[in-house]
């Protein structure tokens, strides 16, 4: 009942020093002069017969700063959480107003005209979803459900579900929420963070980079997966319910199911193959499968996911089955920008079939590189737009906020994927008894020479289980069929109903023996999560199938997690024969430091070859890496800016200053290693020389002009 007086409170914090920008004009990353919506439309590539058109901006809708997740609601609605209190906010600022807005088009001209605030009282929220009893979103800390009661599109109920969630690294806390057929919520958590979640099923940890999973209708949360993994900013699901997450911080898309096997604490899985082959970029963010009937039709069912850091775009990836697993193969460019300032950083299909994408609109990006309080850190500018293929009619919108029981039903049979996630979402909402009892009679009604028939079987199984009452007789039959793709999903469905279903251990054990290896890697990963002799009795029929690169690691991690042990580190580290003594723990010590997250790796990546189309140079066999020394050091400890040219291109960029992140042997270390792998071969870097080089270089401004330092230590001829 006591009030406290925040003003008074703040007045004796201690006054923030002023920050300079660290900012450098670039012609590619970034420009301190912003171009307006429409404008960067002229700057904006697409493949031919795509069309791209400003949906809504900060001019016409100041509310809409900093704009990182959208979602379209049953009514056709664009909701879209926007935080211009990113990255941070500091005491004795106003407090944050991070709002959820709904936009609409009531015209239908392909524009926003009315914009609705549902919430403007959050902090960095980074993922909602939503729902029939509310809106699920990130709160710092928490997960809470913002819930409207009177119908005016305004919530005026807050309801904390879970709290525990790490957020001492803003931008790395739970988001990109999306739910899984079912209706749970899959939320990724980034690296550095360590939550310890309290819930009436027991407490739940993670750490360092993975997945949770929330069933709101049994109030349910688990560490779904454990990954040794940097940020996942992108979940999607295919129509067969597998999930795909993006990697943000490397070029990496990942198959989830793998890794989803029960984690011992603090242990991580390694994620499995990347996906991605070639045309690799980062940081990503936001993940779409394409499924749209205004799509043209070989394009169905690519993969569709944004890069905001050299390449600024949209890149598109054919997606195909592997044996067990999956393999992508770059499409083209979806969308390619040449406007420094458009970020693109989550796109989803409407009801129409047109494809939306939010531009974060910043000059800066990244907690690395620049100062959280960098007076350039943009919080005004934010951006909606549509892309079309007008060749081709967009989508008649199926009627979901209204529809009867019955109309929804016959949605469940339409193409596009998006179409059916909502209608699922407005049947969880209805009356359960009268949903299931509907569900049953129109799955025994269906035509079985439907070419789609057990896709269609395959929904109804799913709108019984996010009433939580699986039809358990239809499951039975999903689990025979010829479609392995579809025995896959029933399995899943399996692992996240045995507190309904008394045989599950049994249909485990089937699906273990399965002649195809998706089926028998979800028996493995479903099995994993049961006490130790159930699990270990799955397992053992796994291990006695064919084992593929994709279950092998699975296994392994399986074993670990049923009997309680955790897996030594098995990595010996190759050092080149005329390193010796010292220098050979110093290239030990850097390979360790090169592969740190978000060190040299994350950009020049593991084989030194870097991602030269996304703007990130390679350091094998550069002249960058093997002249110099003191060069070297002097860019490692204070950064570098600016046009360099590097194997014949230019490159035009920032590379972080290490010189406070790194101990003099540390950057002796990691420079030692560069200077002595990918090919290279040159001196190696004492510790005594970088600290001589830092003491000279001290107060000295961060990020070097890479020509001015060429000028002071030119190349060899």
């Amino acid at each position: 009942g006591k009030t406290s007086d925040y003003a008074e409170a703040d007045k004796s914090t201690t006054e923030l020093p002023k920050v300079k920008t660290n900012y450098k004009r670039s012609k590619k990353n970034g420009s301190s002069e912003f171009l307006s919506g429409k404008d960067t439309i002229e700057k904006l590539e697409l493949p031919k017969g795509y069309k791209i058109e400003l949906f809504a901006d900060e001019k016409r809708f100041p509310d809409l700063a900093n704009p990182v997740q959208m979602s379209f609601d049953n009514k056709g609605r664009l909701w879209v959480a926007c935080m211009p209190s990113y990255p941070h906010w500091q005491p004795g600022d106003p407090r944050p107003q991070d709002k959820l807005l709904i936009f609409e088009d009531t015209n239908n001209d392909g524009k926003a005209d009315k914009q609705t605030v549902f919430y403007d009282k959050l902090h960095l929220s980074i993922g909602f979803e939503l729902a029939a009893e509310g809106v699920y979103v990130s709160q710092a800390d928490s997960l809470i459900l913002l819930t409207d009661t009177d119908g005016d599109d305004k919530a005026d109920k807050k309801e904390y579900l879970l709290s525990g969630f790490d957020d001492h690294d803003t931008h790395h806390a739970i988001s990109a929420f999306t739910t899984d057929p079912s209706g749970a919520i899959y939320m990724g958590e980034g690296v550095f963070l360590h939550s310890n979640v309290e819930s009436v099923y027991g407490t739940h940890r993670g750490t360092n980079g993975g997945f949770f999973r929330y069933n709101p209708k049994r109030r349910h949360l688990e560490r779904s997966a454990q990954l040794n993994i940097p940020n996942p900013w992108g979940i999607a699901f295919d129509k067969w319910g597998q999930n795909f997450f993006l990697r943000t911080s490397s070029t990496k898309v990942h198959w989830m199911m793998p890794g989803t096997v029960k984690s011992i604490y603090g242990q991580g899985m390694d994620p499995g193959e990347d996906l991605i082959k070639t045309n690799k970029v980062r940081p990503t963010s936001g993940l779409e499968i394409i499924s749209s009937r205004h799509f043209p039709d070989d394009v169905q069912g690519d993969f569709l996911y944004c890069n905001n850091i050299g390449f600024l775009g949209i890149k598109q990836q054919k997606v195909e089955d592997d044996d067990t697993g999956y393999k992508l193969t770059y499409r083209q460019d979806q969308l390619v920008s040449n406007e420094g300032n458009f970020r693109p950083v989550d796109l989803e299909f409407a009801p129409d079939g047109s494809l939306y994408v939010i531009d974060w609109s910043n000059t800066l990006i990244g907690h690395m590189q620049h100062n959280a309080r960098d007076p350039l850190r943009d919080h005004v500018h934010g951006r909606v737009y549509r892309i079309t293929y007008p060749s081709r009619d967009l989508v008649t919108p199926a009627k979901v906020h209204g529809a009867s029981i019955d109309e929804l039903l016959e949605n469940l049979k339409i193409h596009e994927d998006r179409t059916r996630y909502r209608t699922r979402r407005e049947l969880r909402g209805r009356d359960t008894n009268e949903v299931v009892a509907k569900t049953k009679a129109w799955a025994a009604g269906l035509s079985k020479s439907d070419s789609n028939y057990e896709h269609h079987l395959l929904e109804a199984l799913w709108v019984t289980w996010g009433h939580n009452q699986i039809d358990q007789d239809l499951l039975k039959k999903l689990l025979k069929s010829d479609d392995y793709k579809v025995r896959s999903a029933a399995v899943r469905a399996v692992r996240y109903n045995k507190h309904q279903i008394s045989n599950h251990v049994d249909l485990l054990k089937e699906a273990a023996e399965d002649k195809h290896g998706r089926v028998r890697l979800e028996a493995l990963t479903a099995a994993s999560w049961l006490p130790q002799a159930e699990g270990k009795a799955v397992l053992e029929i796994v291990k006695q199938q064919p084992i593929d690169s994709w279950i092998e690691t699975p296994i392994e991690f399986a074993e670990s997690t049923l009997s309680g042990t955790v897996i030594p580190k098995k990595e010996k580290v190759a050092v080149p024969r005329h390193l010796k003594k010292d220098s050979k723990k110093l290239f030990i010590l850097g390979k360790e430091v090169y592969h740190r997250d978000a060190h040299c790796a994350t950009c020049h990546q593991a084989d030194g070859k870097g991602l030269p189309n996304a703007g990130f140079p390679p350091l094998s066999r550069t002249k960058w890496a093997i002249e110099d020394p003191e060069r070297l050091i002097k860019l490692t400890l204070k950064g570098l800016n600016g046009e360099m040219e590097v194997q014949g291109k230019t490159y035009d960029g920032a590379m972080i200053p290490f010189e406070g992140l790194l101990t003099d042997r540390e950057v002796a270390g990691v420079l030692t290693y560069v200077r002595n792998s990918f090919g290279n071969q040159a001196s190696v870097i004492k510790s005594e020389d970088v600290k001589k080089i830092r003491d000279e270089m001290k107060g000295k401004p961060d990020l070097l002009n890479a020509t001015e330092l060429l000028k002071q230590y030119p190349h060899k001829k």
